[in-house]
């Protein structure tokens, strides 16, 4: 799994306990999953459908700087099953997985389309001149 998008954990971000809050860490993991999912699928119009139990392990707290890792592990007729994991940039300390997040290949009607992916797609193979 390789771990791209990265962030940087600011005040804003922070609950009252002064570590990261939850709900802002899960729009992060949802944006990034989603790109990835439209990257693998062709297509800029995919939804969440599901995502499973949310295991945080960890912290982070202001200043770190956090990464998320997403790995397609499935495919559907019209869906695409991702797993994810954020950990600490700096400590690799796991801070949280998702053992299944499901996205669904829609058309312009939001109707579920099927996809005829199979396989991971890398972005070098997508891009050669």
């Amino acid at each position: 799994m390789n771990f791209h998008t990265r962030k940087w954990v600011k005040p804003e971000d922070l609950n009252p306990n002064g570590t990261l809050f939850g709900g802002s860490l899960l729009k992060w993991i949802d944006e990034e999953a989603a790109i990835y999912a439209m990257c693998q699928l062709d297509n800029k119009k995919v939804v969440t459908k599901y995502m499973s139990e949310i295991n945080f392990v960890s912290s982070a707290r202001q200043g770190d700087i956090i990464e998320m890792g997403i790995i397609a592990t499935d495919f559907g007729t019209t869906s695409l099953t991702l797993f994810c994991e954020v950990r600490n940039k700096i400590t690799r300390q796991s801070i949280l997985t998702i053992n299944k997040i499901v996205f669904v290949n829609i058309d312009e009607n939001f109707n579920p389309v099927p996809h005829y992916k199979t396989e991971i797609t890398y972005s070098q193979d997508k891009f050669k001149d």
